[in-house]
C-alpha cells in the first residue's frame, strides 16, 4: 500500500448531505496525512447510535455534508511526519477520543480524558491545520469525531489510532472502538464488582449489554437488568443478566424495588440510558456502606441530578466514566487480547452484516431497534 503514500486517493465514501436523509455513496478524494496524522484503509466499520443521533441532527449544531462513522478496523496505509508508533501495514482501530501522551490527563494513571484529543462533536476538520482531508470536486466534506470511517480511506490523528494484534479479526474487534468498551470498562475499570457480588445495569442497549458482559467477566453472581422494554431480557441473558426489572411493572420507584430484592441494595450499578431519572435510581439502589454507582449515559443539557445528601453520607459512591476509562493507545490492544484469549465474547454483540452499498439498511435496522451492532463490510 505504500505506493500510494503522499498521493491523493480516490475512493468511495457514504456522504450525509443533509440531516436525516439517506447517505449517498460518492467518490471522494482523500488527501495524504499531514504531520501527526495517519491514513487508514478501512476494511470494516460498525454503526453506533451516536452516528444516528448526529445524522438526525436533533439537539445539536448540524454540520453537513459530513462523513460519519467511528467504530472501525483497518490497516495503516501511510503516516505523516513525526508518527513513530505506527507504520504502513499495521492493523489498527481508530477511536473517537485519543491519547497524546503528553498532557496531564495522559500522564495520569487515573484519567483517559486527553486534553488535546478529547471528543469534539462540533469539529469537522483536522487539528493540524483546521482543514478537511476529504473533498468532492474541490468542495470540502466534513469529518466526524476525528474518524469518519464510512469511507474506504480516512485520515485520523495518530493519537486516536490503536495498533492491535494483526491476527485479530477486524470484522469482530472493530466494535471495540466505542460502545462496547464504554460499557465494558464502566463495569470492569470503574465499578469493579467483586466475584459473587450483585450488579444492576440500567438500560439494555449495546452499552448496557457490554456493562453486563463486564459484570459477567468479573464474576458477579446477580446481574439485574433494568429496562422499560421487557422483550430485551431474553437477549440480555446471553450477556449474563439473570434477573430483570421493568420499572413500568411497579407502583414504587425502581430503586426501592431493587433494594427489596437485594436486602438493602446492590453492590454496584451501572447506568447506560442517559435518563436523569435512571441515573438517580441507579445511585439510590446501591447498598449503603459500600455501594458504587457508575454513570455512563449522556443526559440532556438542562438535566440536573438531585438526591438527598444523606445518600452520600451513608457511604454510597457515585462515579462517572468516559469510554470506560480506557486509554485508546495503551489499553485497547489489551482488550483485543482479552477477545483473542476467549475471555471476552464479541460475536454476540454483532446481529447483522451488510455490504457498504447497503449502509442505509444498517441505519434502518438501528432505528427499528432490531440491531445491537451491524457490521458494514467495506470491500464487496
Amino acid at each position: 500500500m505504500s505506493n500510494t503514500a503522499g498521493q491523493v486517493i480516490k475512493c468511495k465514501a457514504a456522504v450525509a448531505w443533509e440531516a436525516a436523509k439517506p447517505l449517498v455513496i460518492e467518490e471522494v478524494e482523500v488527501a495524504p496525512p499531514k504531520a501527526g496524522e495517519v491514513r487508514l484503509k478501512i476494511l470494516y466499520t460498525s454503526l453506533c447510535h451516536t452516528d444516528v443521533y448526529f445524522w438526525e441532527a436533533k439537539g445539536q449544531t448540524p454540520l453537513f455534508p459530513r462523513i460519519f462513522g467511528h467504530e472501525a478496523g483497518g490497516i495503516v496505509e501511510s503516516v505523516g511526519e513525526g508518527v513513530t508508533h505506527l507504520k504502513p501495514g499495521d492493523h489498527a482501530l481508530p477511536v473517537f477520543t485519543g491519547e497524546c501522551g503528553e498532557c496531564p490527563h495522559c500522564k495520569s494513571e487515573e484519567s483517559n480524558m486527553c486534553d488535546l484529543l478529547r471528543i469534539n462533536t462540533d469539529r469537522g476538520v483536522m487539528l493540524h491545520d483546521q482543514e478537511s482531508r476529504f473533498s468532492i470536486n474541490g468542495k470540502p466534506i466534513y469529518h466526524f469525531v476525528g474518524t469518519s470511517t464510512f469511507s474506504e480511506y480516512t485520515v485520523v490523528h495518530a493519537g486516536c489510532v490503536a495498533k492491535i494484534n494483526p491476527e485479530a479479526p477486524l470484522d469482530k474487534v472493530c466494535v471495540l472502538s466505542c460502545g462496547i468498551c464504554t460499557g465494558l470498562g464502566a463495569t470492569i475499570n470503574v465499578a469493579k464488582p467483586k466475584p459473587g457480588s450483585s450488579v444492576a445495569v440500567f438500560g439494555l442497549g449495546a452499552v448496557g449489554l457490554a456493562a453486563a458482559e463486564g459484570a459477567r467477566i468479573s464474576g458477579a453472581s446477580r446481574i439485574i437488568g433494568v429496562d422499560l422494554i421487557s422483550s430485551r431480557f431474553e437477549l440480555a441473558k446471553k450477556f449474563g443478566v439473570n434477573e430483570f426489572v421493568n420499572p413500568k411493572d411497579h407502583n414504587k420507584p425502581v430503586q426501592e424495588v431493587i433494594a427489596e430484592m437485594t436486602n438493602g441494595g446492590v453492590d454496584r450499578s451501572v447506568e447506560c440510558t442517559g435518563s436523569i431519572q435512571a441515573m438517580i435510581s441507579a445511585f439510590e439502589c446501591v447498598h449503603d456502606g459500600w455501594g458504587v454507582a457508575v454513570l455512563v449515559g449522556v443526559p440532556s443539557k438542562d438535566d440536573a441530578f438531585k438526591t438527598h445528601p444523606v445518600n452520600f453520607l451513608n457511604e454510597r459512591t457515585l462515579k462517572g466514566t468516559f469510554y470506560g476509562n480506557y486509554k485508546p493507545r495503551t489499553d485497547l490492544p489489551n482488550v483485543v487480547e482479552k477477545y483473542m484469549k476467549g475471555e471476552l465474547e464479541l460475536e454476540k454483540f454483532i446481529t447483522h452484516t451488510v455490504p457498504f452499498s447497503e449502509i442505509n439498511k444498517a441505519f434502518d435496522l438501528m432505528l427499528k431497534g432490531e440491531s445491537i451492532r451491524c457490521i458494514i463490510r467495506m470491500e464487496e
